[in-house]
């Protein structure tokens, strides 16, 4: 009975979370430095757009699940780089979590990747040496017992705010903005929309997420910043009950009105945008804050999983404004709403082979859908980054063969030269196996098509 009422508690969760399976040692320190992406080349019809799979070693730190893929391409100002694409993830090993204690996600620690044209990924396993693991960048965090990342740990973005985000340069400074659990235990049953026979007084650990922030000067190996909550965190789910949080009751919006925030049970995966626009030159009709957070949360009261945003003048202290993107019923999204990338419009000038910002942002998030219980790339439009209008799906899961059919999600964006633009995103199939993808789009962000990434022989 109790078996059936774990796994019972444990499908609930990977409805709610998809494309971000649940696995089950400690990995051992790997001594080689670099290892491919797959073991062969060779691709089958439905999985030749995965660029990225869980390592084969078992001692690799992401040997069971991988996920949320954030790749950025970099004109170095040095031609001693050995990549021009630069991927970090995360991912857990195979004994991870080998009491079930966790939320069944991919989350565990974060790594990096290279490439030379953000297909073909070379692992990179020589870390940061303060981890707690060889092949990391950012680990579980060990120094601080209170912290809130002891248990597992997740990305959300890498940005580069301290030079041209498309020029690396020695002095620019890496900024990553990543979540995750402690040991903390909560109810599991706050966390269920539907009643499940034996949950009362269950308790789940690594739930109560939270959001951090780590500096790099090499985009290998992260430090910490401290955040002003007491576990560190620069962002937490609010709750009206804690003493901290109570000015967030009289918080006002930009244009003074009182902001009704709504209770929140996590804060997870977080995507900032930055707002290219002078402060001087900001109308009313435009984003009026410099940096935007969207994070993935649940609102306690209604169960719903939704969008939250918050705005900061310098990218560390942060003010909630309450929900960005909520499920709409009758839509593909209207089991919840989770894990977003944010961009500038652009136009591509073809002459120079550059992208220019555009007026407005789009948004591509992952929906689920409480038919089918399936997870896809959705996306939405806005002027002002606070206002959004739904665009609908714009991938869908794959086909029932296909590596990818039971769920796409956690969407990454790269421009090409070429004038297209390349997603990356997060696929789980019928297995529960995640990996990463990629699909293009030749101008119409809209309409996306699975992208050639291996390289096909002829079996005779």
């Amino acid at each position: 009975h109790e078996h059936i009422m774990k796994l019972s508690i444990a499908l609930l969760l990977s409805t709610l979370f998809g494309s971000e399976a649940w696995t089950t040692n400690i990995p051992n320190t790997n001594t080689n430095t670099a290892r491919p992406s797959f073991s062969t080349l060779q691709s089958t019809t439905s999985d030749f757009n995965v660029v990225l799979r869980p390592s084969e070693s078992p001692d690799a730190f992401d040997s069971g699940k991988i996920g949320a893929a954030r790749v950025h391409r970099y004109a170095r100002d040095s031609d001693e780089s050995e990549a021009e694409y630069v991927m970090w993830y995360h991912g857990r090993d195979e004994g991870f979590d080998a009491e079930n204690k966790l939320p069944p996600l991919s989350s565990g620690r974060i790594g990096r990747a290279t490439s030379r044209n953000g297909l073909h990924w070379i692992k990179s396993e020589v870390g940061s040496l303060s981890e707690d693991v060889s092949d990391v960048s950012l680990g579980l965090n060990k120094e601080s017992w209170w912290g809130f990342d002891t248990a597992h740990v997740g990305l959300g973005q890498v940005m580069l705010p301290m030079s041209t985000p498309a020029v690396m340069t020695e002095g620019g400074v890496y900024l990553m903005y990543f979540f995750g659990g402690s040991y903390e235990e909560t109810s599991i049953v706050q966390y269920l929309d539907q009643e499940v026979e034996g949950a009362e007084g269950t308790m789940i650990q690594g739930m109560n997420m939270k959001i951090g922030v780590a500096l790099s000067q090499d985009g290998i190996s992260f430090g910490r910043v401290e955040g002003d909550d007491p576990t560190g965190a620069i962002m937490s789910p609010y709750n009206e009950s804690d003493p901290n949080m109570k000015y967030m009751r009289s918080l006002r919006d930009d244009d003074g009105s009182l902001i009704n925030l709504e209770e929140e049970l996590y804060c997870a995966w977080p995507e900032v945008a930055v707002n290219d626009i002078p402060e001087d030159e900001r109308d009313d009709d435009v984003a009026q804050r410099s940096f935007y957070m969207f994070y993935s949360t649940m609102i306690k009261s209604t169960k719903e999983k939704a969008i939250g945003v918050a705005v900061s003048d310098d990218g560390f202290k942060w003010f909630k404004r309450g929900v960005a993107i909520r499920p709409e019923s009758d839509s593909l999204d209207d089991g919840g709403c989770a894990r977003c990338t944010v961009v500038h419009k652009a136009s591509y000038d073809e002459e120079t082979e550059t992208w220019d910002n555009a007026n407005g942002w789009v948004m591509f998030y992952e929906g689920v859908s409480s038919e089918d219980g399936k997870h896809r790339v959705m996306a939405a439009e806005s002027v002002n980054l606070r206002d959004w209008t739904k665009i609908g799906a714009v991938l869908e899961i794959g086909d029932d063969e296909s590596w990818d059919s039971d769920g796409v999600g956690a969407p990454h964006l790269c421009r090409l030269d070429d004038g297209t633009t390349r997603m990356y995103y997060t696929g789980q199939g019928k297995d529960g196996s995640t990996a990463i993808g990629v699909a293009k789009s030749e101008g119409d962000l809209s309409k996306w098509t699975r992208e050639q990434a291996t390289v096909a022989f002829a079996v005779e």
